[in-house]
């Protein structure tokens, strides 16, 4: 359907790899956000696997296909893949390097370090730590683990997919948060295999959202990589992109970018009505339904919560009301129903 090599059953042979370890995550209901959608709104809590979040999925399929020869692997991250590799690593006891930009925020960091990886922050772009990340493979030997745009990783994403929908036959639309594309493009092809008819919305922020510019320009392109309360969100796709891009392209139904007050809200509503602590990538789904820039759900919506790997002191001023400062961010501080 895309011209690319991604198809269902490789998606069930990650299934297979990741059993037991990175798999089976809650699907539970928002009833807040089911009285703002009108019909069921069901979150995929990816907050529940061990790293934190979705990202072990995809580093947990493409690590555990490596051969056994294999002493090492890389990879450039905003955070949450590289704590996935980390952990998928240390699993074969392999060497794991992590190369990240100074927009990463240090809790992140201190995360993958604490797991035993060698991190190397690099530049001010994802683009410079993928670079990096190249250089370590062509220099020291070590395999790239890419966040999004490698077949394993995919697949691996992919099957969030088919738990949503094996858990709930009768959803009819997802909406994933997009960033490189790699768990868009997985759950969209498991999705869209499983039930043509499904609708696949990629939902990303408006401060440099690459796949979104990349798919209206008709070819991979670069942005600039801004600060976010979505900080998981950001970095390029790479211009050489082969599989997150074109998959993405030609499975989503749209692309929807929010704002940081979109984002902020949604975040408030998830702890206050949910009472649940959530990144601002992962609650992107909800800020497009709150902010009316989806079409009318025709049946149950589902969500993918993707991680909460997150700074609390920022987070606890966020959501008590107090201006926070993220990079060249100012958020005003709102409360809660104020």
């Amino acid at each position: 359907m895309t011209g690319v090599p991604l198809e269902l059953h490789h998606i069930l042979d990650a299934q297979n790899r990741i059993r037991g370890v990175a798999d089976n995550t809650p699907l539970i209901p928002s009833p807040y956000m089911t009285t703002v959608a009108g019909y069921d709104f069901l979150m995929k809590m990816e907050t529940m696997q061990p790293v934190g979040a979705f990202k072990l999925r995809g580093a947990m399929s493409a690590v555990m296909a490596l051969p056994d020869e294999v002493r090492g692997v890389t990879c450039c991250s905003t955070g949450n893949h590289g704590r996935g590799v980390s952990f998928a690593a240390n699993l074969r006891g392999m060497k794991a390097v992590i190369c990240m930009s100074e927009l990463v925020p240090q809790a992140k960091i201190d995360g993958i370090k604490a797991l035993g990886a060698d991190v190397r922050i690099i530049g001010t772009s994802q683009d410079e730590a993928m670079r990096e990340s190249q250089r370590l493979c062509a220099t020291e030997g070590l395999v790239e683990i890419s966040p999004f745009d490698d077949l394993h990783v995919i697949s691996g994403q992919g099957t969030i997919g088919l738990e949503m929908l094996a858990a709930r036959p009768d959803l009819q639309m997802l909406l994933v948060p997009l960033s490189g594309g790699g768990l868009a493009a997985g759950i969209a092809t498991a999705a869209k295999a499983i039930k043509p008819g499904i609708s696949v919305i990629g939902i990303t922020m408006e401060r440099g959202a690459a796949m979104h510019a990349s798919i209206h320009a008709g070819e991979p392109v670069e942005v600039p990589e801004c600060a976010s309360l979505a900080d998981s969100l950001g970095g390029g796709i790479g211009l050489q992109n082969r599989l997150s891009y074109p998959i993405c392209r030609d499975l989503l139904d749209d692309t929807i970018l929010v704002t940081e007050e979109e984002i902020l809200h949604a975040m408030q509503v998830m702890f206050y009505e949910d009472r649940m602590v959530a990144e601002g990538a992962s609650v992107v789904g909800q800020a497009a339904m709150l902010a009316g820039k989806l079409p009318k759900p025709r049946g149950p919506v589902g969500t993918v919560i993707t991680g909460r790997n997150l700074d609390m002191p920022t987070f606890t001023k966020l959501m008590t009301g107090q201006d926070v400062r993220i990079g060249d961010l100012e958020m005003k501080g709102r409360l809660y129903g104020a």
